[in-house]
């Protein structure tokens, strides 16, 4: 019974926090809704027993996707008069990608009723229940994803690396820190005792 109520609950939550995100018109409230959203996903998630799925919901999208929405909003000038003004001019291609993805949406569950896809080769089989989810994904992981796993972490590190050369470039203009010029610099060149009188300003 608990489970049929937690279900409805995190169920409701999440429609409503999804319809929020659409409607709002404040995009920080937007954001900030999607994070509800989020985390009652995350409830559902458990719920059936993908506690991985739950935990990377909460720590990488609501740590720091949708964190990183929220403050790149709250920082940008973002003009909403004129947000608003290409609502009616855009209306049509949102209409159009809106009824490609429904159409896609019932194809995906069309096709998800219809059985698994096999493509030369046995279905998968299934995981134990007395093995745990994390366990079982990651022993397939690194196994037989081996491969794949270590080339999207190839792709990561390269697109990190790009990204510190890009922002650590060059600049005219800018005073760079020296760091060892700093760890030579002592105490005594950079604190000075001084016995201040009272009542008399800071001589600097």
């Amino acid at each position: 019974m608990i489970h049929i109520i937690s279900f409805y609950l995190f169920a409701s939550i999440l429609l409503a926090a999804a319809a929020m995100v659409i409607f709002s018109r404040n995009p920080v409230h937007s954001v900030l809704w999607l994070i509800v959203a989020f985390f009652n996903a995350a409830g559902l998630m458990v719920l059936v027993g993908a506690e991985f799925i739950a935990m990377l919901l909460v720590s990488v999208y609501v740590g720091a996707v949708a964190v990183l929405f929220l403050f790149v909003v709250m920082m940008l000038d973002i003009d909403f008069a004129e947000l608003r003004s290409g609502f009616s001019k855009n209306l049509p291609l949102g209409l159009l990608l809106a009824i490609v993805l429904v159409v896609e949406l019932v194809l995906g569950l069309g096709a998800y009723r219809a059985g698994a896809v096999k493509l030369g080769q046995a279905a998968a089989t299934t995981v134990a229940a007395s093995k745990p989810n994390i366990e079982a994904m990651g022993a397939l992981l690194y196994s037989k994803y081996i491969f794949l796993f270590e080339t999207a972490g190839l792709i990561l590190l390269v697109a990190m690396i790009g990204a510190i050369v890009l922002t650590h470039r060059q600049r005219k203009g800018t005073r760079a820190q020296n760091i060892s010029r700093q760890n030579q610099r002592r105490p005594q060149d950079a604190v000075r005792n001084v016995n201040q009188p009272v009542g008399q300003g800071v001589e600097l």
